[in-house]
């Protein structure tokens, strides 16, 4: 992605941290082609040690009384069985209800403790990919797309959760039972162990080497299941307009078209995981038959070291052994593709925002006094840097001052309120609020101190309360009932099911877009920030509603620095200054009638926007 060269007082642009970044993380992604991802997972679990811990100490328990258990039923058909009493019978079966008891409770322990360590883990990791994703900058979301963000949080964690709170469980009770079932087959038998050992090693060469196969088709399935996942989140993001232009058919070919393109990602990784499945077992079994046809024969030809019961004990330990290495490489494949979703988590998380906080940040002074400064502003959006939105621009609005920007579609309006919120920093220039160059405060102190209204403020699933509340955290009922009533939006809110406190559904599409503007200006109110942003916040209303947010709207702005993105004659006329942008600089400032007089753009616009009225 091209950028721009030079970034604000010698610091990368957006555009320049973002592609470097991304660049890194195809590089490592192309380099590495092991399990280092999962490394991040272990200070995730080291935070739970008590669990992780139980989780292990049952997981030995349990494994012990499996290999347990293959010892008392040796010992229950060479003294048992043979000894023909009934008390050594009972005491044999006894000792066999025992151990089975406590493979039951020691099972039961690890099932418990390792899903509750994974469930722990996965909902931490969520917790701080969620939280750090909403520290990056609006740079990102230019790229990455939010589809794409969502099937990390669901679908790789997901795979993520399986992996910790049962998968890793699985493949450590196996190595286990391998390792001491095959150490045990050792001791009763070195020779015919050999011819186990032998079957280990054809197991494993294949395993490793198809186990890359099926690491490579997994990140791509992972890869393309999330494609489809980010177009269907945009397709049902924008339903309406799909449906407005009757555009169902061509979005659901299209979304088929990338859901069958992951299918047969996944089918091919199914495939060859099926494959080493298949190529493990016949290797397995074929090699564990072999062994244990002639550890009979041996029982036949020297039944005093090699008894019935020692034969029963080999033999159920070589299935257990053989079990578990098959069971290994099942599991390898959910290691592998566990480390593919892990590379593309950490890959989000690894991303830094090149709008964060200084090292030692300035304070904005207080009390604030709202005022705004644009110096000579040049800047560009990252990916277009031969398209600027803004080209030495200046502007200075005075504290409590009602500034409203005109301009044609594309003139900078906009881009000012994004710069002034501090979501891209200029490439030349400086912004300042309150007399403090942005780069040098924190966002969050700039953005604290600034309230937004836009032309297509995005409202939440919650109730109104929860909605006006998103203004301020602390405000009470009766400041939220306050601010609705300034904006003119109590009277509908009251009139809901359950008033105030009614569920406004997704987008609270269960709202008029006049209404839903209204509760937007309410949440600015409740705000209560020195500096208002209003994008052409009126747009929505009709002539009487806009005619009452207006007087509310002019009550809202006294003591507080207000820029307005104006297309309608009424906010125009409610300003002390008008600004005219055109191609990202200022061409005309003044007053309403006197702009009209000079006859230049602003005459012009508000001809064509205004209409007679406005002369």
């Amino acid at each position: 992605m091209t950028t721009d060269d030079a970034g604000v007082e010698g610091r990368p642009g957006a555009g320049q941290v973002l592609a470097a970044q991304i660049e890194a993380a195809a590089e490592q992604r192309g380099r590495r082609r092991d399990l280092r991802p999962l490394r991040s997972l272990g200070p995730m679990v080291r935070a739970h040690l008590a669990d992780a811990t139980a989780a292990g100490v049952f997981l030995v328990l349990s494994t012990a009384a499996t290999l347990g258990l293959t010892l008392a039923l040796r010992l229950l058909i060479d003294r048992g069985v043979d000894g023909r009493t009934t008390a050594s019978l009972d005491a044999y079966f006894l000792l066999a209800a025992l151990i089975a008891l406590g493979l039951a409770l020691a099972t039961a322990g690890r099932f418990f403790f390792i899903n509750r360590l994974g469930e722990r883990v996965v909902a931490d990791l969520r917790e701080r990919l969620y939280r750090h994703v909403l520290t990056l900058d609006q740079a990102f979301f230019l790229k990455v797309r939010t589809g794409e963000v969502m099937s990390r949080l669901t679908t790789d964690l997901t795979i993520v959760e399986n992996m910790v709170g049962s998968s890793i469980s699985v493949a450590l009770r196996n190595l286990l039972t391998f390792v001491a079932g095959f150490a045990w087959l050792i001791w009763l038998s070195p020779g015919f162990t050999g011819l186990a050992l032998l079957v280990g090693v054809l197991v494993i060469l294949p395993l490793f080497a198809v186990g890359r196969i099926v690491r490579r088709l997994s990140a791509q399935a992972q890869q393309r299941f999330a494609e489809a996942v980010a177009y269907a989140g945009e397709t049902l993001g924008g339903l309406d307009t799909v449906q407005a232009f009757g555009r169902e058919a061509s979005a659901a070919e299209r979304f088929s078209r990338a859901v069958e393109v992951a299918f047969r990602a996944s089918v091919a990784r199914i495939g060859a995981r099926a494959v080493m499945t298949a190529l493990v077992m016949v290797l397995l079994f074929g090699g564990v038959g072999f062994v244990l046809w002639r550890a009979t024969l041996a029982s036949f030809t020297d039944p005093h070291h090699f008894s019935p019961g020692v034969l029963v004990q080999f033999v159920v330990l070589a299935i257990l052994v053989g079990g578990s290495a098959g069971a290994l490489g099942e599991t390898w494949g959910d290691v592998q593709k566990t480390a593919g979703a892990m590379e593309r988590i950490n890959e989000i998380l690894a991303a830094r925002p090149a709008i964060a906080p200084p090292p030692q940040p300035k304070p904005l002074p207080t009390p604030a006094r709202g005022e705004i400064g644009f110096e000579h502003v040049t800047f560009a959006y990252p990916g277009r840097p031969d398209l600027p939105a803004l080209t030495g621009f200046s502007l200075h609005a005075r504290p409590g001052e009602r500034v409203a920007l005109v301009g044609p579609s594309g003139a900078g309006k906009s881009t000012v309120f994004r710069l002034l919120l501090r979501f891209y920093d200029p490439q030349g220039g400086v912004v300042r609020l309150d007399g403090v160059n942005l780069a040098d405060a924190d966002p969050g102190e700039v953005r604290g101190r600034i309230a937004l209204v836009a032309q297509d403020a995005p409202l939440f699933s919650g109730s109104a309360f929860e909605n006006l509340r998103f203004g301020r955290e602390g405000a009470g009922d009766d400041e939220l009932r306050a601010a609705a009533q300034a904006a003119q939006a109590a009277e509908f809110l009251e009139a809901l099911p359950e008033g105030f406190a009614t569920p406004l559904g997704e987008r609270a599409k269960t709202l008029s877009g006049g209404q839903r503007q209204r509760v937007a200006i309410a949440r600015a109110l409740v705000r209560g920030a020195p500096v208002l942003l209003l994008d052409e916040a009126t747009s929505a209303l009709d002539a009487e509603s806009e005619r009452l947010v207006q007087r509310a709207l002019a009550e809202a702005m006294q003591g507080r620095t207000t820029l307005v993105i104006a297309h309608r004659l009424a906010t125009v006329l409610a300003a002390d200054r008008i600004v005219v942008m055109d191609e990202g600089r200022v061409v005309e400032e003044g007053a309403h009638a006197e702009l009209v007089e000079r006859g230049g753009l602003y005459a012009r616009l508000a001809k064509l926007q205004f209409g007679l009225e406005a002369a």
